[in-house]
C-alpha cells in the first residue's frame, strides 16, 4: 500500500479539473488532499466523487480557499464553513482534522496519519515588522492574500485568534499520543524556512506560524506534506522529510506537470530531487 498526495487542485479552472480526470485509479492506496481543492462546496464534492472511489482512504486538509465566503454565498463563514466542509467529508468516508488519528501502513511501515487545520498568524515577517504593521509592509510591494477580505474568522476576532486556537487544541491533542512514526498533513508550512516565494516573498505573512516550528522534530514526525506556496519541492529539515505537492493554477504548471505527475508518492517515499520549483 501507497500513500499518495497532492494538494492546490483549484477546481474552479476546467483546466485543472481535467488534469483531475487523468488519475487513475489506486484500490490499494491512500491519497492526500492537501487543501485548496477550490473556493467552494461544489469544488470540494466535484474532487470528492471523483477520487473517492479510485482510493482505499482520502485524507483531506482545508486550504485557505476553502474557507472563503464571498465567493460561495450559500455557504456558512468561518468556524462554520469549516465544520460544514468537515461534514461533506465525513459523508464520503474521508479523514479530517476533527477525526482520530487514523494508523496504517505502507511498504510494510505503521505510521500514524495527521491531519491537521492551524491557519497563520502573521508571525512569518521580519523581527524589526510589528504584528500590526504586517499586512501594509506587504501591500508596499502590491501583494495582498484575498484571505483579508474573503476569510472570515467567525465567531473568533480575528484569524489570529482562530490560528492560535487551532494551535492550542492540537498540540494537546499530538502530546497526548503515544510515540510513534507519524505522518503531519498541513495546508500550509509549518516552518518559515519553508515559506520561500523568490516572486512575492513578502506573502510569507500569510503561510503559517512560528508556533509549529518545532513540530517537525516531535512527534515521531517522519515526513511532513504541505502545499499552498505552489512550489512543488522536496526539502529536508533537521533530518525530516517536507513533501510541498501542490499543483497550482494552469499558467504555473502547464508543460512542466504531466497527468503521469499530478500525485506526488509519500510513502514508501519515491526518490525525489531536492527541489522542483516552478512557483
Amino acid at each position: 500500500m501507497r500513500l499518495f498526495a497532492v494538494g492546490d487542485l483549484h477546481l474552479g479552472s476546467d483546466v485543472n479539473r481535467r488534469m483531475l480526470a487523468t488519475v487513475p485509479p489506486h484500490p490499494d492506496d491512500w491519497l492526500i488532499l492537501a487543501g485548496d481543492t477550490g473556493e467552494t462546496v461544489a469544488h470540494l464534492t466535484y474532487a470528492l466523487d471523483h477520487l473517492v472511489p479510485r482510493f482505499r482512504q482520502v485524507v483531506w486538509v482545508p486550504g485557505n480557499h476553502e474557507l472563503w465566503s464571498a465567493r460561495d454565498p450559500d455557504a456558512p463563514r468561518g468556524v462554520a464553513k469549516y465544520e460544514l466542509l468537515v461534514e461533506v467529508c465525513r459523508r464520503y468516508g474521508v479523514l479530517t482534522p476533527e477525526d482520530p488519528f487514523a494508523i496504517a501502513a505502507f511498504g510494510g511501515r505503521r505510521l500514524r496519519i495527521v491531519p491537521l487545520f492551524l491557519l497563520y498568524d502573521y508571525s512569518f515577517r521580519p523581527p524589526d515588522v510589528p504584528l500590526e504593521a504586517a499586512v501594509a509592509w506587504s501591500r508596499e510591494t502590491g501583494v495582498e492574500c484575498a484571505d483579508e477580505h474573503l476569510l472570515s474568522p467567525a465567531p473568533y476576532p480575528s484569524r489570529i485568534a482562530w490560528c492560535h486556537a487551532r494551535v492550542a487544541a492540537t498540540l494537546a491533542r499530538l502530546e497526548a499520543e503515544p510515540p510513534m512514526p507519524t505522518v503531519l498533513i498541513n495546508h500550509f508550512p509549518l516552518h518559515r524556512d519553508l515559506a520561500v516565494l523568490p516572486r512575492i516573498p513578502r506573502f510569507s505573512i500569510w503561510c503559517g506560524t512560528t508556533l509549529t516550528a518545532d513540530w517537525h522534530r516531535r512527534f515521531g514526525t517522519e515526513v511532513v506534506v504541505y502545499g499552498h506556496l505552489h512550489i512543488r519541492r522536496t526539502r529536508w529539515l533537521d533530518g525530516v522529510r517536507f513533501e510541498e505537492v501542490s499543483l497550482g493554477y494552469p499558467r504555473q504548471w502547464e508543460g512542466r506537470i504531466g497527468p503521469g505527475d499530478l500525485l506526488r508518492e509519500i510513502e514508501p517515499g519515491a526518490a525525489a530531487p531536492e527541489a522542483i520549483c516552478f512557483g
